[in-house]
């Protein structure tokens, strides 16, 4: 079944929890001061969710690809912000790994996606005879 909209992926709803995830932490008293990581942390999520939706719009799988794998990218720049989180003393371990896991299972839905549309004979919307 084609997702008929970007709400609709489920990839997508897990980035949408990755960031609520961390908007969550970010708003805790220490970490909330320090403008820099809050701010890098919070844009690296919301580039997660936010490359899925833009490559999905793309209308080519092809573009999609590229755009799912800057989407993992950020998952993997979203674990080490929160690492530094944990090494500031601004989240705990407990906090650390609920929003790790998150930033783990959202990379990997993103690896099997690629594998899939790779795999894939469609090339997108933007191909479709009119």
């Amino acid at each position: 079944m084609k997702a008929k909209n970007i709400e609709e992926l489920l990839v997508w709803q897990r980035a949408r929890e990755l960031v609520n995830n961390v908007y969550s932490l970010t708003k805790k008293q220490n970490f909330r001061r320090d403008f820099s990581l809050v701010d890098q942390i919070r844009r690296a999520t919301i580039s997660v969710m936010s490359n899925i939706a833009e490559g999905y719009e793309r209308g080519s799988n092809t573009e999609f690809i590229q755009f799912l794998y800057i989407a993992k990218a950020s998952c993997g720049e979203v674990r080490t912000q929160l690492l530094i989180a944990l090494d500031q003393g601004y989240i705990n371990k407990e906090e650390l790994e609920k929003a790790k896991e998150l930033a783990l299972k959202v990379s990997g839905m993103l690896s099997n996606f690629i594998s899939y549309l790779k795999r894939s004979k469609l090339k997108g919307d933007k191909y479709k005879e009119v």
